[in-house]
């Protein structure tokens, strides 16, 4: 399972569609755009990464807000799991300056990620923890995931006209409660499970404008054949590399697993399919200096991969990331600018390249209540979900961009 992810970042380093290109967020990113997948067996190991040590609690955290459709972070945050303050602290800030909560100067563009930014950050966290006031004012991260999922928008014809454009139309009011996507998928799969048009989306286009961040992963498919077995597909239109596909990987992974069960299926395969499948590269000098040197950098990792592929040296994953850490950037050369270094993904993945991959863990759910009845997807916790025999190399710090 590990070197699937890492033959696949391998070859965005290399692959002839790959290029250089100026990301959404301020870093430039290194762009394999429209061929990867994967395909992952659903079976008792899961495809936590080996290479790094991953936040496993964080994830299953993030999975089960994402099914109980909640989009305020407090929950998140009372179990210290960060994975959306950024941009929901993002999403907020001109509101919460408006307030006076925060200065002006945080909303100005050169100081985003700076210092400052990064210890309001902190302080805002902090808040979310102990208010819950300051919680349901300033903590939503908008009609996100959680949202489409279990609560898409509807609405109800009023059976009144209104003029639009010369023409007279249906009004509509929107219905409070939405529809229920995921429960209601699963409620026909339970009748028809062998059909092609079990897809749950995230993309709504009307609600794209108020999400602290557009859905990266879209939407997915599940389907079973006459065996009885279970398949789930996820269409990734934007892919973080380091930081968000990992993550992705095995919250699809376990949602495959929690749904097969649901429908008293056996689960088969997960296919995790890309869009734009990316590397960040830092912000201003560092990942300028990327741009500059691309093409050597290309040229280098086909070189040590080439050498691995020979006899296994790894030797030449350690040269080039000398060689980055030697002549790129660094944030001590431009003490005033934003923190740089800690939004390179490309030095994090070398360095788990450098890495002997480990056998991936156990990962088993645990479906029952103490009295022996099944529990549904939305009431499973944190605590039926076991991670056993799992031994990573340590932890790769870095930072995700909002």
């Amino acid at each position: 399972m590990v070197q699937q992810y890492l033959d696949l970042v391998k070859d965005t380093f290399t692959n002839e569609d790959t290029g250089f290109k100026q990301g959404s967020k301020g870093s430039g990113l290194i762009s394999y755009f429209g061929g990867p997948q994967a395909r992952y067996s659903l079976g008792e190991r899961g495809p936590l990464l080996t290479t790094k040590k991953m936040a496993t609690k964080s994830m299953i955290y993030e999975t089960l807000w994402f099914l109980s459709g909640d989009t305020n972070i407090k929950y998140l945050e009372d179990n210290k799991c960060k994975v959306w303050r950024g941009n929901t602290f993002d999403r907020n800030l001109p509101e919460m300056v408006k307030a006076g909560i925060f200065p002006e100067s945080l909303l100005l563009k050169e100081n985003k990620y700076s210092k400052d930014w990064d210890k309001a950050m902190l302080d805002y966290a902090q808040m979310i923890r102990e208010s819950g006031e300051f919680a349901n004012k300033f903590g939503d991260a908008g009609p996100i995931y959680g949202y489409q999922l279990r609560h898409w928008p509807k609405f109800i014809s009023t059976g009144k006209k209104t003029r639009f454009e010369g023409h007279l139309r249906d009004a509509y009011v929107k219905d409070p409660l939405g529809i229920d996507q995921l429960s209601e998928i699963l409620e026909k799969m339970k009748k028809h499970p062998q059909g092609k048009k079990n897809l749950v989306s995230y993309w709504n286009v009307a609600d794209l404008h108020d999400m602290s961040l557009e859905p990266c992963h879209s939407f997915f498919q599940m389907t079973a054949d006459e065996d009885g077995r279970f398949f789930l597909k996820l269409y990734q239109r934007s892919s973080d590399i380091f930081l968000g596909v990992p993550f992705n990987t095995v919250a699809y992974w376990m949602e495959a697993k929690i749904f097969a069960h649901e429908l008293g299926l056996e689960p088969q395969a997960f296919y995790h399919t890309f869009g734009d499948f990316h590397i960040y590269t830092g912000l201003e000098k560092r990942t300028q200096w990327y741009r500059e040197n691309f093409g050597e950098l290309k040229s280098k990792m086909k070189d040590a991969i080439s050498k691995e592929k020979q006899n296994g040296d790894k030797q030449g994953y350690f040269d080039v990331l000398e060689w980055v850490n030697n002549h790129a950037p660094k944030d001590k050369d431009h003490p005033n600018d934003p923190e740089e270094e800690k939004y390179d993904h490309v030095t994090a993945l070398l360095e788990q390249f450098t890495r002997e991959i480990r056998p991936s863990p156990i990962l088993t759910i645990n479906y029952k209540f103490p009295d022996g009845r099944d529990k549904r997807y939305y009431e499973l916790t944190v605590d039926d979900f076991i991670v056993s025999d799992y031994n990573p190399h340590p932890k790769i710090e870095r930072e995700m961009l909002v």
